[in-house]
């Protein structure tokens, strides 16, 4: 079987992708990917075939440093509804068909905010998984992208969808626990979830705490970061903090040896020896966190942070501060009454047992390649 995934946007629609890419290889079926032309590079070092979507563009120079604004809850939407339903969307309805024809697929798989590959798979009648991005569940909404994909639709002569069946028909594959996904978000029927990872180790064993405190790749601005590490720099704990790569991590000065401040390291090397995380929130960072078993401080920025920072409090697995308004003492206090309230990591652990006990990634290519049967036999 060939199986073509697509991404729409950076790493956080890519990565998700992997783990299953990955096993469909391993379970013998041909896999390419289709992403924009500035994630080629990204696409091929993780050893798959590249398909590009746009043309690749010269890397920018470090974006201008701009300080933080509060979230804009009604901007973060606009770009959901506009910028990925509407401008992506036109764009992959267009570009999608032509990779189609020139790999001859048998199965797609796109992420959740790729709107253009279904509507791609629905014109070229072909099978088309989606796997899951964002973890709440409650950023993206069909009434929110309703307009501009009924307009694509009709443009397109498709028939009409009012309840836009085609975003969770077929196979719906989550690397999410379900009682992480909010109730006001149910999953679809069609729904597989999956543990995306290998079961992770037992956790830190030393008396000193580790907080690992990241705020992702993209944010750029030093303030946060200095504001953080002067609360945490108090506090009798070990402490790791990644900058991004726009970031020199020489500009927070001189540190004692019990900070350590880089700006990549992967999740998988540091989550395994800490005790506390303080994150933007973001989905893939977060679900790192709970396979951990791990509380979180969250700080979140935009996006589907917000969404899935309020679920986190609504469990009882971590707290949220304001990334705009944050004062080292709020920090200091929070992340201490954090750590002290053991009700915090027993909540992170439940949601790490939940994961452990979904079907591992491998139990994925079952499910898609009975997509593709379900298709010969109708």
């Amino acid at each position: 079987m060939r199986i073509l995934f697509t991404f729409i946007g950076g790493s956080g629609h890519f990565n998700p992708l992997v783990p299953i890419a990955h096993a469909a290889e391993a379970a013998g079926h041909t896999v390419a990917v289709a992403g924009s032309g500035s994630m080629v590079s990204t696409i091929e070092a993780a050893g798959f075939t590249a398909f590009a979507t746009s043309e690749p563009r010269p890397r920018p120079p470090a974006p201008e440093r701009v300080p933080l604004e509060p979230v804009d809850p009604e901007g973060e939407d606009r770009q959901l509804r506009d910028g990925f339903a509407g401008r992506g969307a036109r764009r992959y309805a267009s570009v999608i068909p032509d990779i189609v024809r020139a790999w001859q697929p048998d199965v797609l798989v796109r992420d959740e905010v790729d709107f253009g590959t279904a509507v791609a798979a629905e014109l070229l009648g072909l099978p088309c998984a989606t796997v899951l991005v964002l973890a709440a569940g409650t950023f993206l909404r069909k009434e929110l992208v309703a307009d501009p994909l009924h307009q694509l639709r009709s443009e397109l002569g498709l028939p009409s969808d009012p309840a836009l069946t085609m975003l969770d028909r077929g196979l719906v594959l989550s690397p999410f626990p379900p009682n992480f996904r909010s109730p006001d978000a149910p999953l679809p029927a069609t729904t597989f979830s999956y543990r995306p990872t290998v079961e992770p180790s037992p956790g830190a064993t030393s008396r000193t705490p580790t907080v690992y405190f990241t705020l992702g790749t993209v944010y750029n601005d030093p303030d946060l970061h200095t504001r953080v590490l002067a609360g945490l720099r108090d506090l009798p704990a070990d402490i790791v903090m990644t900058v991004g790569e726009h970031i020199d991590p020489a500009e927070f000065g001189p540190q004692p040896g019990r900070i350590r401040i880089e700006r990549f390291i992967p999740q998988d090397e540091v989550l395994p020896h800490c005790d506390l995380v303080i994150s933007h929130g973001g989905s893939g960072s977060l679900m790192g966190t709970l396979a951990h078993g791990l509380p979180s401080v969250l700080l979140p920025m935009g996006a589907d942070q917000p969404h899935n920072a309020r679920r986190c409090v609504e469990l009882g697995m971590g707290r949220t501060l304001d990334p705009v308004t944050v004062t080292p003492e709020t920090v200091r206090d929070t992340v201490s009454a954090v750590l002290a309230d053991h009700a915090y990591r027993h909540a992170a652990g439940r949601v790490r047992d939940e994961i452990n006990a979904l079907p591992g990634v491998e139990m994925t290519v079952p499910q898609i390649e009975r997509l593709h049967q379900q298709r010969h036999r109708g």
